[in-house]
């Protein structure tokens, strides 16, 4: 029961990891208490795709007379719907256990507890204890769940987290979201496309509130224009469960507010899964939930890692999956560079889509940095135009001195495929008159990011 490394958890931060351990001819293990894939595969990147998918698809039939289509009628199955996203992530979690197979990498189902001497006690379905070693390290990847406000406990049923929403039997006639990053607004997406009538409460001045300030706003005109009951500087005070539905006391600048709903999704954001693995009896440190690492994410004892929404970085999927690559490489001998979290991108897939990476204008103006702004409207674009999606826009923000491209912040119709070439330019260190003259295909969406560029400098040709 001898390993080089151990790996707790299997959503893209362990199960990436453990794969490239094995690839630098590292013996390893990963331990998994439910199915291979963690939360990401199996209760939320994925399968919340296979839903918005649904309904990105259901609004073109409902809108297909705006394409010259007749559709006599389109209606919305939402059991079908909830069918085809459980397919859909039982189909990766199947595909994982192949890369485990393939990888040579051993798979201890259990619930993995830390021991001293790099050491794991694992707990199996059937109660046995195993004891297991890595003589090289262990690695915690352990994830997250949704975290929980003392005044809106989820109950599973009429208070729920994400995962009761993407497996509710029956579609809610009313829905209130609480909190508005990306699994809020995701899911207020998706009802609201299918017909249900969603109201959306946010804390802060704005939806989405770590994107930059014009795309929070044009979101929130879109949302609105889509139907969507969007309440800002707003607080849920209670929620009163004891009827058929519930009842929503919202407090805002006016007052109390109360609104009806079948059921509330709270979407405040999450809690490191933490407890109980042994991080105490060890001594490991751990501040405001979340364990502390160095910048290839060892933990203050010797032997012990930690990686992805489990240590104070962004809880993101891509996030775990490059910090768990360069926690392996360094522990094999290599020397990794540490990861730039400065550029790293974010992308929130309701409709229209949005994606950033770097500083916000806010941000850049509050550093001091003399900046140049271009922005160029998808409304100006011929393809979005041709696609119907005209909504949203290209925002860049340049260092005016040296051309350095600072920040960049898109809200449209497929931009979360399009940031990954601002990332690649921001890792070149391009400049914006080299993006400028850098050609892109004609035509297409990602041509705003050339016309963006352009308008910071004064060239912009089609606006």
């Amino acid at each position: 029961m001898n390993y080089d490394i151990i790996v707790i958890g299997s959503g893209p931060g362990g199960y990436v990891t453990a794969i490239r351990a094995s690839q630098l001819g590292l013996k390893t293990a990963i331990i998994e208490r439910e199915s291979l894939g963690g939360i990401c595969l199996n209760w939320g990147c994925i399968p919340t795709k296979a839903l918005l998918k649904s309904a990105n698809v259901f609004e073109y039939l409902t809108h297909a007379k705006d394409y010259g289509i007749e559709v006599k009628e389109a209606k919305a199955d939402f059991s079908a719907m909830v069918d085809r996203s459980r397919g859909v992530a039982s189909g990766m979690s199947a595909g994982i256990q192949f890369l485990m197979k393939k990888n040579k990498i051993d798979v201890l189902k259990g619930f993995g507890v830390l021991k001293p001497g790099k050491k794991v006690a694992v707990t199996g379905e059937d109660g046995k204890v195993t004891e297991y070693s890595a003589d090289k390290g262990i690695i915690i990847a352990t994830g997250a769940r949704s975290r929980e406000l003392p005044n809106l406990p989820q109950d599973g049923e009429k208070i729920i987290g994400y995962r009761q929403a993407m497996t509710l039997k029956t579609q809610p006639k009313k829905l209130v979201v609480v909190g508005s990053g990306a699994i809020g607004v995701e899911f207020a997406y998706f009802y609201n496309a299918i017909g249900t009538e969603v109201t959306v409460v946010e804390y802060l001045p704005n939806i989405v509130p770590i994107e930059d300030e014009e795309v929070s706003k044009q979101l929130e005109k879109s949302f609105k224009k889509a139907g969507i009951n969007v309440m800002t500087n707003a607080s849920v005070e209670s929620v009163d469960t004891k009827g058929k539905g519930c009842v929503v006391t919202v407090k805002t600048a006016k007052g109390e507010e109360k609104i009806e709903c079948d059921v509330v999704l709270s979407a405040v954001g999450i809690a490191a899964n933490i407890e109980n693995i042994g991080l105490e009896d060890l001594g490991i440190v751990v501040d405001k939930g979340r364990i502390l690492v160095n910048d290839y994410y060892q933990t203050n004892i010797p032997g012990y890692y930690a990686i992805g929404d489990v240590i104070p970085t962004a809880a993101l999927a891509h996030v775990a999956s490059a910090e768990g690559i360069i926690c392996v490489e360094k522990i094999a001998g290599h020397h990794p560079e540490p990861l730039d979290y400065g550029n790293i991108p974010g992308c929130t897939y309701c409709s229209p889509e949005v994606a950033s990476v770097g500083m916000t204008e806010k941000a850049a103006k509050e550093a001091g940095r003399d900046i140049k702004i271009g922005k160029f409207p998808f409304s100006a674009s011929g393809k979005a135009s041709a696609a119907g999606a005209k909504d949203g826009f290209v925002k860049l923000i340049f260092d005016a001195k040296y051309g350095e491209l600072l920040g960049a912040h898109m809200i449209g119709a497929n931009v979360t495929e399009m940031v990954a070439e601002i990332v690649a330019i921001r890792k070149l260190e391009t400049t914006g008159e080299e993006l400028i003259k850098t050609v892109h295909p004609h035509p297409t969406m990602s041509e705003a990011i050339m016309e963006a560029a352009a308008a910071a400098y004064g060239e912009v040709i089609h606006l």
